[in-house]
């Protein structure tokens, strides 16, 4: 932990990593319970990225997300109730049911995503800051994505574009190591995700991601750069998932020792100690935001569980345009 922390800051740092972890533990078990179907990419052991960094960003900025955005959305201020229900298939999710885990959507915060596509958000982003750069809109696009987008196409495309006409656009990389059970090494010949991203011409930089102070700082910087005008930068944050990529996950491509080594790097814990430390988070501190958590996840949970479904008859609303 790197940097130093007040107490209202990290009161507020470790209150959004528990609620992201709580939510996230919350749903597994409602999916083994048959609750929820489809995929389910859970975050935990990510969550010192999108709680360092997503605060930074003013309600006009855009955010672009992958399949894996729970934490994100979250962070952003959709409703936990919301996200349940869209996990759910409900109504009243926050896409209306029809997106699920991994089709998070919020326009009213200018949340773009929840894209399935593996490096479907890089091209999004891209557009969205060009339209920016077009309307003279002071706004910053983060785009958040995994490391197995860059072994796509688009994500090149995208960096050279970004560059080439200087986009308002902040390209942020959480490489947890594993594109689904590829580990990095094993499909990437320059591992370097920031090397790559510096041969397009953009400032990049490494973080560690399993550090929020770190990521809060050095995201803080690559804002302030884009906001400026000077164009698009990149940021690797190196993380970790503590749980398999998704519940149809066997995991047979990573030892368990390895998982607990990177448990011990716990940002929930790590933060957790830094505070105790200095003497700023006592053990009532935790108690009272462990109760208050584990209380708006059961609302949540009845909030889709009491959920509407979507009427059979519009089942074709927003797919097909009937002809006049």
């Amino acid at each position: 932990m790197t940097g130093p922390v007040t107490r209202e800051q990290g009161h507020a740092w470790l209150r959004h990593m528990i609620r992201i972890r709580r939510f996230e533990e919350r749903a597994a078990e409602l999916y083994q319970l048959g609750k929820i179907r489809g995929f389910l990419h859970l975050y935990i052991g990510e969550e010192a990225v999108a709680v360092g960094s997503i605060p930074l960003f003013v309600p006009e900025d855009a955010i672009v997300a992958t399949y894996r955005e729970h934490g994100h959305a979250l962070v952003r201020g959709t409703s936990m109730g919301a996200l349940m229900a869209e996990l759910y298939g409900k109504a009243n999710g926050c896409a209306r049911g029809r997106g699920g885990s991994m089709h998070f959507f919020d326009a009213s915060r200018r949340f773009f995503g929840g894209l399935a596509i593996v490096g479907g958000g890089l091209p999004v982003a891209v557009g969205l800051a060009l339209a920016d750069q077009m309307e003279r809109r002071a706004r910053v696009t983060a785009c958040y994505f995994g490391d197995g987008a860059v072994a796509e196409g688009e994500f090149h495309e995208a960096l050279n574009l970004a560059a080439l006409w200087k986009l308002p656009v902040l390209f942020l990389c959480e490489n947890n190591l594993y594109a689904m059970g590829t580990a990095l090494t094993r499909h990437q010949s320059q591992p370097d995700i920031a090397a790559k991203a510096r041969s397009y011409n953009l400032p990049a930089e490494t973080v560690d991601g399993m550090d929020v102070v770190a990521v809060e700082m050095a995201t803080r910087r690559a804002i302030d750069f884009v906001r400026r005008g000077d164009g698009p930068y990149f940021l690797e944050y190196r993380t970790y998932r503590f749980r398999a990529h998704s519940m149809y996950d066997a995991e047979l491509y990573r030892t368990k020792d390895e998982v607990a080594e990177w448990k011990r790097r716990d940002p929930i814990v790590t933060l957790e100690q830094t505070l105790r430390t200095a003497g700023l988070l006592s053990d009532g501190d935790v108690q009272t935001m462990e109760s208050a958590i584990a209380s708006e996840v059961e609302e949540a949970v009845a909030f889709a569980e009491t959920g509407p479904w979507e009427p059979v008859e519009d089942l074709k609303k927003d797919v097909y345009t009937e002809r006049s």
